[in-house]
């Protein structure tokens, strides 16, 4: 785990692997000009209920990445590119508002010293919120956003983030007050990619995608509850994931 070569580093003139493996996704003329993440790199995702996925909190690895798109994008990296040695976590725990992150942070994200840090957190704090409790407003989700995103860095100055914004398409969980909901959300999601231009985050928008993706089939195709993906969601965050951070990284 201490391998100098888990740095993030410039590197010119190679073509990268993953541009075979997911044409289409940047262009030749762009390699060049992005960071490569080195082998050993040390790839962690923190976040609620969607990004634990259930997992095991053990060494099952049948397991212990759960079964959302933290580990669909694992699974998919750590299938194309065996040499980098990438070592995935899943540190996600459902029903997490961002106090809660704050509060296991330096064990479950400092303490393990990752390259990319992915976050995706938030609509438990909006629950929270609409059930009555002030504290959880969207003031104070980037008040505590920004102390986490603010502290990683000064302790782990070459940190990536990747900050997601939350999402929700209509269904059971959220329906009946759908228009406060939408309105909560966005907000947090304007905060997300606030957030992201202020620390040279790389930014992922899973709403517009789970928008388009309403031509396609209807909400609960892709979204069970209004809340949390069903597989095909899923697989559309880890799709989408990907080709984001592959703009800004050389992920092999």
């Amino acid at each position: 785990m201490s391998n100098p070569s888990r740095r993030l580093f410039l590197k010119k003139g190679a073509l990268l692997s993953m541009a075979t493996a997911l044409p289409n996704l940047i262009s030749a003329q762009e390699i060049d000009q992005l960071t490569q993440i080195g082998n050993d790199a040390v790839i962690l995702f923190q976040g609620d209920s969607i990004t634990d996925g259930n997992r095991t909190r053990d060494n099952d690895w049948n397991h212990v990445m759960g079964h959302g798109y933290a580990y669909l994008i694992a699974s998919r990296l750590w299938f194309d590119h065996p040499e980098k040695h990438f070592h995935f976590l899943n540190r996600g725990i459902s029903g997490n508002r961002v106090t809660d992150l704050t509060e296991r942070w330096q064990k479950d994200t400092i303490d393990l010293k990752p390259n990319i840090l992915s976050i995706l957190i938030g609509l438990n704090d909006i629950t929270q919120f609409l059930a009555g409790d002030a504290s959880y407003d969207a003031g104070n989700y980037e008040a505590g956003y920004h102390a986490l995103i603010k502290q990683t860095k000064e302790q782990l100055s070459n940190v990536q983030f990747v900050i997601c914004a939350p999402f929700i398409l209509p269904g059971a969980h959220v329906s009946k007050n759908f228009d406060l909901w939408q309105a909560e959300v966005t907000k947090r999601q304007l905060i997300a990619k606030k957030l992201a231009e202020e620390f040279g985050a790389i930014f992922i928008d899973f709403q517009e995608q789970f928008n388009q993706a309403l031509t396609k089939a209807p909400a609960d195709y892709w979204i069970w509850d209004g809340i949390h993906p069903m597989p095909a969601g899923h697989e559309l965050m880890a799709r989408h994931w990907i080709k984001e951070v592959n703009k800004h990284i050389k992920l092999g």
